[in-house]
């Protein structure tokens, strides 16, 4: 688990971003983050823009909170998506999103049925 991400130095998240990939099995060659000012949201999230080794993109969403995620929260995680995708200006093949809190059951449910992977 990611502990208090928000506040760790960009090279240790990055790190520890890295390692928790590749213990699940996956493999980037290129890791991008994306300010989410440039996406004109102001939640505390980080979005990262990755490219596989199949040169998949993936769209990677970290978040650290200590409050539970719940149905309104996926709704939010979508329209943020959106943003995204018209930002990047294509789609991607995959939706990560990487939590440290606890998940309602019905989000969890909502979250697999967007096809969303959760870490």
């Amino acid at each position: 688990m990611l502990l208090q991400v928000h506040q760790l130095p960009k090279r240790e998240y990055m790190k520890a971003l890295i390692d928790q990939l590749q213990s699940k099995g996956k493999l980037y060659k290129k890791l991008v983050e994306v300010a989410p000012r440039e996406l004109g949201i102001r939640n505390k999230i980080r979005i990262f823009h990755a490219t596989d080794t199949n040169s998949y993109f993936t769209a990677i969403f970290m978040v650290s909170q200590k409050s539970r995620l719940l149905m309104k929260d996926v709704v939010k995680f979508e329209e943020i998506y959106q943003k995204f995708v018209s930002y990047s200006g294509h789609n991607f093949k995959y939706k990560i999103l990487i939590i440290d809190a606890p998940l309602c059951s019905k989000a969890e449910k909502a979250f697999k049925e967007a096809s969303w992977k959760i870490l």
